[in-house]
């Protein structure tokens, strides 16, 4: 048998690409968000933080507080019994 040169490479082989079903859970994934893909879930927050921005009148240097605040309200809302998102 051959022994194998310094420069050849190994090469791994090929996964197949993550989908919905084979990817990892995220934090954020749970009973009440299942429903919801990631995209869906930003989508949401970013509204949520537009709209209290707007409220603020876009006052500049809240914007990580808005997101926060954002994400907070629509994971409660999603959290909650009666879930109108």
């Amino acid at each position: 048998m051959a022994a194998r040169k310094d420069t050849e490479r190994r090469v791994p082989p090929k996964t197949a690409p993550r989908t919905a079903s084979t990817a990892k859970p995220s934090a954020f994934n749970n009973t009440a968000r299942a429903d919801l893909s990631p995209d869906e879930l930003r989508k949401l927050i970013s509204e949520a933080a537009y709209y209290r921005a707007k409220q603020r009148g876009f006052a500049p240097g809240h914007e990580v507080e808005d997101w926060i605040q954002a994400e907070a309200e629509v994971i409660g809302r999603l959290d909650s019994p009666g879930r109108a998102v």
